[in-house]
């Protein structure tokens, strides 16, 4: 298996992120394309996963305040790469980054059993978009 390191995303990233995203059925983020990217550029937790060839095979980005919460956007794995823990040491890597910070984060009906294995527990939380 390949060497995977942790890097800070750069433009030329987005695309195979976009690909992951298209692969994995998030068709929100596929669909405005332009809002995806606009959301990369203003994040400030963008870190992708890379093999030694740097083909990015996972990501996490997010916002933090540094000092109380660190809010997880999205991480996704390519479906190839998961099992390795690389979902975890991204986790990791970002909150050695800011270690005063709660991590806090939606999962899915399908991924919540990975959280709940690193430890992370459920909270009760609200959404909504401007236009419901």
């Amino acid at each position: 298996m390949k060497t995977i390191k942790i890097r800070r995303y750069i433009d030329t990233d987005f695309d195979r992120i976009q690909g992951l995203n298209r692969e994995e059925g998030w068709s929100n983020l596929v669909e405005k394309n332009e809002d995806s990217k606009a959301a990369w550029e203003n994040s400030n937790v963008s870190f992708v996963a890379v093999t030694e060839d740097d083909e990015v095979v996972g990501y996490i980005r997010g916002l933090t305040d540094t000092c109380i919460t660190l809010y997880i956007c999205e991480l996704l794995i390519d479906k190839k790469y998961r099992g390795l823990g690389i979902g975890k040491d991204l986790l990791q890597h970002v909150h050695q980054l800011y270690p005063k910070t709660r991590i806090e984060m939606l999962a899915s009906s399908t991924s919540h059993s990975f959280y709940e294995g690193l430890g992370y527990r459920p909270f009760y939380g609200f959404r909504k978009t401007l236009e419901e």
